[in-house]
């Protein structure tokens, strides 16, 4: 029983739909190793454990009585802390935000609930979740519990290391750059950012965002194995009225051809050997599996479309960004506002109308170019995983972070759904890559996923560094 955290999200709801295990005896067992583990890591902001246990209690009277618990049945699930929970902060990693209590739910809460899934705690994000690092000035730094010495990733780091160490078997993160890809890649685990749409959001704790954020930023889940991405994707996407973007699209599409566009350097990007091994790596295992891959030289425009998606995620509303940021003093918020200070003090309303119109023609290229490719395989970064803050360590390792992140900025502009497999260890350093389809085609990037999983993984959950 004490062992119990190790399990998966899927392995744990089959136990307790079969009462082999009851939800709370799982609960508790998650419960103890975030005590044991999170103090190593600081991946966990905020957790209760009589919240938790209550949760599981309602699981097992459901069983009990004869109901269906769920399909995540007693899983263990981690909130990033930018999302709505009734009762707790949505601090975002802001100290100005350490007293916005949620009143009510989520969307994103609700559906895990829905499903039967237990929440055991609050995951850590950087300041405003602007970063592929995570830290901040109200709950300090998170640590990638294979390897302190490089980022757990960002901005859902808290999510992707609580997952890599035990602490629950699904986090649940948020991506308009990268920010459920990324942590997923930096810790060795997979990640899948949702179509825009897909799974509905809403914190009634704030305004609602900029229009930016509204058609690029969604959430996703991080987990340890391909069939709980897929479980959690399951759960997330129940409906609720709250988001206007909100799309009831039948999980399962058409069927497609097995092929796959393999594009190693998309425009031009300068790419690691590693990454490119990896990527190689995941095409034969892709191969070997009945899919067509086809090497091709370059993608429809991707650094364009990245460029483009900061325009509307940092140019949109830049000048209060920025005074909400100097108010916060965070580094790495300041870091990032001022590197983009000249797209965001040229940002206007010509820019706005301008970057809409380019936003349709490069997503009618993109869907042309996945009708043709149901699947792409491309890098999620241009390198391994960075050294812990090298954004804070001037200008030029800035611009080096930001250069090599943009397979990952690119994709939102186009609101498709991307998905990271993690496929190996470069030394203590993971690795993987990126899946693409079309909007709302995520089942054909798990199916792909699933095809590279089983050529092999990090071995997970890890012991935190230091931890005996």
């Amino acid at each position: 029983m004490d062992e119990l955290w190790r399990l998966s999200a899927v392995d744990v709801a089959a136990r307790v739909r079969t009462k082999q295990v009851s939800a709370r005896e799982v609960t508790q067992s998650v419960l103890s190793r975030l005590e044991k583990a999170n103090p190593y890591i600081n991946a966990i902001m905020d957790w209760r454990a009589n919240h938790s246990l209550g949760q599981a209690h309602a699981v097992g009277t459901k069983i009990a009585r004869g109901g269906d618990p769920g399909h995540l049945a007693g899983a263990p699930v981690t909130i990033k802390c930018l999302t709505d929970q009734a009762g707790f902060a949505t601090t975002n990693g802001l100290r100005q935000q350490k007293d916005q209590i949620a009143t009510v739910n989520s969307p994103m809460v609700d559906n895990f609930l829905k499903a039967g899934a237990v929440i055991v705690g609050r995951t850590n994000t950087p300041a405003f979740s602007y970063r592929w690092f995570t830290d901040n000035q109200i709950h300090g730094l998170t640590k990638n519990p294979r390897n302190n010495a490089i980022t757990p990733g960002g901005s859902s780091g808290g999510a992707a290391a609580a997952v890599a160490a035990g602490i629950g078997a699904i986090g649940h993160g948020t991506d308009i750059a990268g920010s459920v890809r990324y942590p997923a890649y930096a810790c060795g685990l997979h990640g899948l950012r949702l179509s825009l749409g897909r799974a509905p959001n809403h914190n009634a704790s704030g305004p609602d965002r900029s229009i930016g954020s509204q058609i690029m930023a969604v959430s996703g889940p991080i987990a340890r194995t391909i069939a709980d991405v897929r479980a959690a994707t399951m759960a997330m996407s129940a409906p609720d009225p709250r988001d206007p973007w909100y799309m009831p699209v039948p999980f399962e599409g058409p069927a497609r051809d097995k092929r796959v566009a393999l594009c190693i350097s998309p425009d031009g990007l300068e790419v690691a050997p590693e990454v490119k091994d990896a990527l190689r790596d995941a095409a034969k295992r892709l191969q070997n599996a009945g899919w067509h891959v086809e090497e091709v030289g370059n993608t429809p425009p991707l650094k364009e479309a990245a460029e483009l998606q900061i325009n509307l995620w940092i140019g949109d509303n830049y000048a209060a960004q920025l005074a909400a940021a100097e108010k916060e003093g965070d580094p790495g918020a300041l870091a990032c506002l001022r590197g983009h200070a000249e797209t965001g003090r040229a940002f206007n309303a010509d820019v706005f109308s301008r970057t809409l119109v380019r936003r349709a023609t490069l997503t009618r290229m993109w869907q042309l170019f996945l009708d043709k490719y149901p699947v792409l395989l491309l890098p999620v970064s241009g390198e391994l995983p960075f050294e812990d803050q090298l954004d804070l360590k001037g200008d030029e390792a800035w611009h080096r972070v930001w250069r090599a992140q943009m397979p990952m900025i690119g994709i939102p502009f186009m609101a498709l759904p991307g998905l990271t497999v993690s496929t190996g260890m470069v030394g203590n350093v993971p690795v993987g890559v990126q899946l693409v389809a079309a909007r709302f085609r995520e089942d054909l990037c798990l199916a792909a996923g699933e095809a590279i999983e089983a050529g092999g993984a990090p071995p997970s959950p890890v012991d935190p560094v230091g931890m005996v």
